[in-house]
């Protein structure tokens, strides 16, 4: 009808799956829908919400699981816990950035959550706004959290309360803290916004600005070398990220879990994808 310049009226088209419980559409004349009332009732909307964007990206199908829905849940109350069991030492760390950039410096597990706070930064902003896939965002989060509540567990664990460790590591946790709250936000708006205020802002977190990754905090001193064996993956090494290719070749061929593919062999060549991988050519 000549209406429109282009064959459709829009660039991209996104197509939701359907909702199953067990393996079969829900719908009322199955009778074996579940009543979102219910579930809202018995874990609250924010793990409703957790789970169904979690559960699948959009384009796929859901299966329905009440073991998902727990899931859900149990990592909702942990996110809680891991602010208000520590609300003291997160309140009274504030948030200057030279305290948790200096900590970060001078603790390799500080350095580590650090990274792994702006890693997830850019990870779940890119799940989210090219490819809607919410799931992996969640997912991103959670990694986040759990590093944060492995160090408080380790530094439990060795009688070293956290609180008493040097470098102070309440900024970098905190910092930690605070961004998975704002990341999670969209899916999670009242439980994220109620620590939000109880770590001592006064404007809700739905108007607090999206972060953006701090490149800095992304430099790693290191590097994850892929070792190959005649193009075969044999193992993994991490080296200084300036390393010189013949240290690089080094720590390959003594690494154990490469040495059994190279001992009473010939090596031919050695291929270098600086900063990916090496490949070990051998015969005999």
């Amino acid at each position: 009808m000549g209406w429109l310049s282009a064959d459709e009226p829009f660039s991209n088209l996104l197509t939701q799956g359907m909702v199953l419980k067990d393996g079969a559409k829900m719908s009322k004349s199955k009778g074996n829908v579940v009543d979102p009332d219910q579930m809202i009732t018995a874990y609250g909307a924010d793990t409703v919400r957790l789970f169904i964007l979690f559960a699948a990206p959009p384009e796929r199908d859901l299966e329905w699981s009440d073991k998902g829905m727990e899931g859900a849940h149990r990592f909702i109350k942990k996110i809680w816990r891991l602010v208000a069991d520590n609300l003291g030492h997160l309140s009274a760390s504030g948030t200057d950035r030279t305290a948790l950039v200096q900590a970060a410096k001078t603790s390799d597990e500080l350095k580590k959550i650090r990274q792994k706070t702006h890693k997830t930064i850019q990870k779940v902003t890119e799940d989210i706004e090219k490819r809607f896939h919410f799931n992996t965002a969640i997912s991103a989060v959670m990694e986040l959290v759990n590093q944060v509540k492995d160090y408080l567990n380790t530094a439990q664990a060795g009688n070293r309360p956290a609180q008493t460790c040097k470098p102070e590591p309440w900024p970098v946790l905190r910092e930690a803290l605070e961004t998975a709250l704002i990341l999670l936000a969209p899916m999670v708006p009242h439980v994220t916004d109620e620590l939000w205020q109880m770590l001592g802002h006064t404007e809700s977190i739905t108007t607090v600005q999206w972060p953006g990754a701090d490149p800095g905090a992304l430099e790693s001193e290191t590097v994850n070398i892929v070792v190959q064996v005649n193009g075969k993956v044999r193992g993994r090494i991490q080296v200084p990220q300036d390393s010189a290719r013949e240290t690089i070749e080094t720590e390959a061929l003594k690494d154990s879990r490469v040495s059994r593919f190279t001992q009473g062999t010939t090596v031919k060549k050695i291929i270098h994808v600086p900063g990916r991988l090496i490949n070990i050519v051998v015969t005999g």
